[in-house]
């Protein structure tokens, strides 16, 4: 079966571009396209959809607030937000709301094509130049109280995490084994008291 693609998009010449690119792709479809989050609300809880793409500046609701209230009705959808907007501020509004990737509008069609097989296929695509934002701004808060809970090695791994790698490419990058960093994550959600890397950014980077 193809990955199932919808992507929610106001810009109709960059939606059906994408959309194109993704119908020719082998293995993934794009069946589902819409302008506002408002349609995407009523109609994708409802059909068979695997990943979003999500720009973030729409018309009436935006795109992390669609994903906020998409997520609870479609808990096993991935959404990667696909936008212009790369503030670091956005970035982690957005993976609060649940987003598990984040690309440039500027990616190229096959890169982004790769961004959706690696997010259906668990990880967390983004941009380099949106990691970079995201590990500078985890850096500026090292006076969080919650993230004084965690040693280096696990401040690091969580640094990590929260720019998208997974768990195989942190033990690559810091020379561990998987089942280590398994190990370490287990501890982080311990010490923060939650259950996922959504919620530990939550903690570390409260509302």
């Amino acid at each position: 079966m193809p990955i199932e693609v919808a992507i929610i998009e106001d810009e109709n010449e960059l939606r059906n571009n994408i959309a194109q690119h993704i119908n020719g792709a082998a293995g993934i479809r794009c069946s589902h396209t819409y302008a506002d989050a408002e349609s995407a609300l009523l109609e994708i809880p409802n059909v068979p959809v695997d990943v979003v793409l999500m720009d973030i500046h729409l018309p009436g609701i935006d795109g992390i607030q669609c994903i906020e209230r998409l997520k609870p009705h479609c808990p096993k959808v991935q959404f990667m937000i696909c936008t212009s907007f790369e503030d670091s501020e956005l970035v982690f509004k957005a993976l609060k709301a649940g987003a598990t990737g984040y690309m440039a509008k500027t990616t190229e069609p096959a890169k982004l094509l790769d961004a959706i097989i690696d997010l259906y296929n668990g990880g967390s695509p983004m941009s380099s130049h949106i990691a970079r934002k995201v590990v500078s701004s985890f850096n500026n808060i090292e006076g969080n109280n919650e993230l004084q809970k965690l040693s280096p090695r696990e401040k690091e791994i969580l640094t990590l995490l929260a720019k998208g790698l997974r768990y195989k490419e942190i033990a690559s990058q810091i020379f561990l084994s998987t089942e280590t960093i398994r190990t370490h994550v287990r501890n982080i959600y311990d010490k923060l008291q939650v259950n996922s890397r959504t919620e530990a950014l939550n903690k570390i980077f409260p509302k």
